[in-house]
């Protein structure tokens, strides 16, 4: 049989009425087969060749569903645009009237299971090796050994609890003012209702009202700041590092829907939340285990919940942690978040690093060039079972991070490819970026 005359294809959908749009798969597909508009993320059939890359990372689930379809009706990335909800797969019986026009391909059902077609279990040919800018080669799809067990997706769309209603209990701003843009630090209490996180987790808020076309927001997905046990101890809340813009480049007002919703909440405010989200970018449990923490503005959400869990513990005197590194980046320290928190932690807990790329009359630092600056440190810890590494920010962050751990990994006669892959086996090289 000639299987490139197959007629039906195993096409790789993701689900809308779950995806919290965060980007994950469309940044760890390394053919280009996922996209997006204002409203859905969706996967290209002509471009997908099911190498599962996208579908471990994802915090939903909502990227692992699959139809099968004939090839010649594969629906196209502008169908899957419009789409509210995912179609039901179609019966055999339409498989066969609707993609039965090739009479060559032996049988529907050979089409489908043969091993050389379109197959979820069908051997990939083996791609090129990736250069250190495809740094989705390196990124980690499980969560270090000793992690806790995390929860996910307990409300939201499909769950039996759609969404869970949070009470503001603080709203603070954590960086100073500024006309381009504030930050600020919102406390969440779900009350009585269970809401289980860990570090490095995330949650969706649903903001109110409908976007342009009339349909309901979006959930936003945003990153948990504060440790498991609450922000504050022993109560059922979360923290949350949050930034919303006030000018784009040409001194424009700028609102973001979720952002500036959230900014302006007043304690007592109600808030729709489902989630929690992530299963992989999660710190380890035990103890002397290190920790380098890599992140640019609120990409420091998920490293001051990690730092705050190890200050509680260490301040009880019960855990022996291993290392904390922070290389923490802004364009000033007036726009870094905790900036004034973090320069009061004491120096044996956490070594800390700062990079600024805007302050008057210095030179344009950047965490990647403070790594480098650490590499005598930094070093050793590549290649130590018990060092994970953690990079949260922005996307354009994440290949200079990168190259400094490979320039960093050479000038200490190691191999990157290697040290690389086996952190990523490991699960110990973790990257986040937005």
């Amino acid at each position: 049989m000639d299987h490139s005359e197959v007629i039906v294809i195993k096409q790789h959908l993701i689900d809308p009425e779950i995806c919290i749009r965060c980007n994950t798969c469309e940044a760890t597909c390394p053919v280009g087969a996922v996209t997006h508009d204002d409203r859905n993320y969706v996967v290209d059939a002509d471009k997908c060749n099911h190498c599962m890359a996208c579908v471990p990372p994802c915090p939903t689930g909502s990227i692992d569903n699959w139809r099968e379809m004939p090839k010649v009706k594969a629906y196209s990335v502008a169908e899957q645009l419009t789409w509210d909800v995912l179609p039901a797969q179609l019966p055999r019986e339409a498989l066969a009237s609707n993609g039965a026009t090739d009479t060559s391909a032996t049988s529907l059902t050979e089409a489908v299971t043969d091993p050389q077609a379109s197959s979820l279990t069908a051997t990939q040919p083996d791609l090129p090796a990736l250069p250190v800018a495809s740094t989705s080669s390196f990124n980690a799809t499980i969560p270090p050994w000793s992690t806790a067990h995390a929860y996910t997706n307990l409300y939201g769309p499909k769950a039996t609890e759609k969404t869970v209603t949070a009470t503001v209990t603080g709203n603070v701003r954590v960086t100073e003012v500024g006309k381009d843009y504030d930050t600020h630090h919102i406390v969440l209490d779900f009350g009585s209702m269970p809401f289980p996180v860990l570090e490095g987790q995330s949650i969706g808020i649903i903001p109110p009202g409908f976007d342009a076309k009339g349909k309901p927001h979006h959930a936003r997905q945003y990153s948990i700041a504060s440790p498991r046990n609450g922000e504050r101890p022993g109560y059922n809340n979360v923290s949350l590092t949050i930034k919303r813009v006030l000018e784009d480049h040409d001194g424009k007002p700028v609102r973001g829907v979720a952002s500036n919703f959230m900014c302006d909440l007043n304690i007592g405010d109600t808030v729709q939340v489902i989630g929690p989200f992530g299963s992989t970018f999660l710190m380890p449990n035990h103890p002397k285990s290190h920790i380098v923490m890599i992140c640019t503005g609120t990409g420091s959400a998920p490293m001051r919940a990690m730092t705050e869990w190890r200050r509680r513990l260490h301040k009880s005197g019960k855990f022996e942690s291993g290392k904390l590194m922070l290389f923490f980046g802004a364009r000033s320290k007036e726009e870094l978040p905790y900036f004034g928190p973090l320069t009061s932690l004491p120096q044996d807990f956490i070594d800390i690093n700062f990079a600024f790329s805007r302050t008057k009359d210095q030179p344009k630092r950047y965490v990647q060039d403070r790594m480098r600056e650490r590499a005598s440190d930094i070093a050793p810890l590549l290649s130590d079972p018990n060092a994970f590494f953690y990079v949260c920010g922005l996307k354009v962050m994440e290949v200079g991070v990168i190259e400094a751990l490979a320039d960093i990994a050479k000038g200490a006669s190691l191999d990157w490819n290697q040290v690389g892959g086996e952190m990523k086996r490991l699960g110990r090289l973790h990257l986040e970026t937005y």
